[in-house]
């Protein structure tokens, strides 16, 4: 009996290993392998290979993972800039309704209205100061003043009134004297502000992306030989995305990045080109 009994025991402790390393080639065997080719081509130059740069493999694009990133710091819409700025109603509606937020564009002149001039504070102000100069001699001059403006009377209201009613016939008469009102409509544009806003969101994206890609999203990397060659070995089967994560490689005047997806299968080996055609230009706003 104790011969068998020891048999038995000698079994039990020898069938773990056997399971262990069974599970082991299983899952080798649901592997597979990435061969990266990565060539850059100049403008009317030959392809190079992109030398020493790291290519990551993610389980998201680079673009979905930027979005995320984007998520976790929400800009203003462009209506709420708007709404907070430290504007006149009448502009702030006008800026809406024209889908505009720089008060200085080349096309300003285009999208002004007598009406506008007349009826936003700003707008009168900027084109009363652009031709109160001699070249406008006979631009009409309140006749108003400062006391009655300040005491609101009836006076200062009817004085007001024949005032702006000069004042647009003039413009109406005069429609070349509009040009020239956005160097005075500076001190209250708020493109300057709205690109900043605009400008801090991007580096914020810029440097949390690659962060979340790396800690969330990383299933491997590899960096490229002197060849452009590199290898990504012992992946799981599934959908992945090989992404320089904004980095760019370059060659003569072409800048690149790319976010390609690539499908692994269980014990192949899948080819991945990156070339000039699955890339995107590194100066552009894509990943």
């Amino acid at each position: 009996m104790r011969p068998m009994r020891k048999a038995f025991l000698a079994a039990l402790s020898f069938a773990p290993a056997v399971l262990c390393t069974s599970g082991h080639v299983a899952a080798q065997d649901t592997a597979g392998s990435i061969a990266v080719v990565a060539r850059i081509a100049p403008t009317a130059g030959r392809p190079e290979p992109v030398r020493q740069l790291t290519f990551y493999l993610l389980r998201k694009s680079y673009a979905d993972i930027k979005r995320e990133a984007e998520a976790s710091d929400l800009l203003p819409t462009r209506e709420q800039f708007i709404s907070g700025l430290k504007l006149s109603h009448e502009l702030k509606e006008w800026m809406k309704a024209h889908d505009t937020i720089d008060l200085t564009a080349s096309d300003m002149e285009q999208m002004l209205s007598v009406d506008n001039i007349i009826g936003i504070p700003e707008f009168l102000d900027a084109y009363v100061r652009a031709n109160s100069g001699g070249a406008t001699r006979s631009l009409p001059r309140p006749k108003y003043s400062q006391a009655e403006e300040t005491a609101n009377s009836e006076r200062f209201r009817k004085l007001r009134q024949e005032y702006l009613a000069a004042l647009r016939k003039f413009i109406v008469a005069n429609p070349q004297t509009i040009g020239g009102m956005e160097a005075y409509l500076d001190p209250a544009n708020p493109a300057r502000r709205w690109n900043q806003i605009n400008a801090e969101h991007r580096r914020v994206v810029e440097r949390r992306a690659p962060e979340i890609a790396q800690m969330h999203y990383l299933a491997a990397k590899a960096d490229t030989d002197l060849e452009g060659r590199a290898s990504l070995n012992g992946i799981p089967a599934g959908t992945y995305w090989l992404s320089t994560l904004g980095m760019e490689a370059a060659a003569g005047d072409a800048r690149l990045r790319w976010d390609v997806q690539v499908m692994v299968e269980s014990g192949k080996t899948t080819r991945a080109e990156l070339t000039n055609l699955n890339a995107t230009d590194a100066r552009s706003p894509t990943p």
